[in-house]
């Protein structure tokens, strides 16, 4: 009897009430946001994406507020990719070339999460999963459950000591993983002044000139008049693609923790035409698109998410100017 009981007593304490679970939750993700940002930790970490894995080698450096993110491939074609900000480089060692993206919507190649986690209430429940190790180290497991279906599931391992993220996998809505990143072993290094490390090599090839705001996003060809609640616009962009000289308008949505973008492109042109996508929707893993035509161009709406929610938005978007 006084075993049982002490189980009993021992579970009790043990658990979180369901009003505290949401907000221990969330404190969570804040101090692992918060140590990430302050942490020198390298490691071997495995992405599983478009049923593909791959094994890079990370590094992450905090040098006088400044973050700096590293991968380096372990197998072909041998290349490193150096996050500074919003600024990615992609360097491939044989030939030397860079090529050079701005993503200022993403925070991490290990996992982003929003600053504000209050304003995600509306769109998503956060629940403590239970505890687990992962690279030998005991780990908070946070589910970030959606309240429709306009978004996936999520769940982010945190190591209960070091408060870094561990393992983070994205499920759909019969609970099948998508992809995910898990690291194999990790270091955390003393904080010391560290200079960032400049990705350097052959003259970087920019994806080309553009204009990337939210105020210029009233210049795009297009409007999206409907959105699933919680979705934002970011910023927007008009720049060529697929190495073409053809601008493309891109504009970027996002609710926090997913994101889609909606592109543009002119048809005008028989090598546009034969390149454009098939209509209709499109998966690759955790990626749903859904292209269709509005008069001579072709509406391209992509991102992480399920494919109700890239139809949901892609129908929602008119020409301007155009007759209702």
């Amino acid at each position: 009897m006084t075993h049982v009981l002490l189980v009993i007593l021992c579970a009790a304490m043990s658990t979180v009430s369901a009003e505290e679970a949401p907000l221990a939750a969330k404190q969570i993700l804040q101090k692992m946001v918060k140590a990430m940002a302050a942490s020198n930790f390298q490691g071997t970490v495995v992405f599983m994406k478009n049923d593909k894995l791959e094994a890079m080698k990370y590094f992450h450096t905090s040098s006088k507020d400044k973050e700096q993110e590293r991968l380096v491939s372990l197998n072909s074609p041998p290349r490193e990719i150096v996050r500074d900000s919003d600024e990615i480089k992609c360097l491939y060692k044989l030939t030397q070339q860079v090529i050079i993206d701005h993503r200022p919507y993403e925070h991490s190649f290990i996992v982003d999460v929003p600053k504000n986690l209050d304003e995600m209430d509306a769109s998503y429940q956060f629940e403590l999963a239970g505890e687990e190790d992962v690279a030998m180290l005991p780990s908070y497991v946070v589910a970030i459950k959606p309240k429709d279906d306009f978004r996936y599931v999520r769940k982010i391992w945190v190591a209960k000591d070091q408060l870094l993220p561990m393992k983070a996998v994205v499920y759909d809505r019969a609970g099948l993983v998508l992809e995910q990143v898990v690291f194999t072993e990790i270091q955390i290094k003393k904080p010391t002044p560290t200079k960032l490390k400049e990705a350097t090599a052959a003259p970087a090839q920019p994806q080309g000139a553009d204009i990337s705001n939210l105020d210029a996003s009233n210049q795009a060809a297009f409007e999206v008049t409907a959105l699933p609640q919680g979705f934002k616009q970011i910023f927007f962009s008009r720049k060529p693609l697929h190495q073409s000289d053809q601008p493309v308008d891109h504009l970027l949505l996002s609710d926090g923790f997913a994101s889609v973008s909606v592109y543009l492109e002119s048809k005008k042109t028989d090598k546009a035409a034969d390149a454009s996508v098939p209509e209709g929707i499109h998966s690759v893993g955790a990626i749903n698109s859904m292209s269709r035509n509005l008069a001579d161009s072709q509406l391209t709406v992509l991102g992480e998410v399920p494919a109700a929610t890239v139809k949901f938005i892609s129908e929602g978007v008119k020409l301007r100017n155009s007759a209702p």
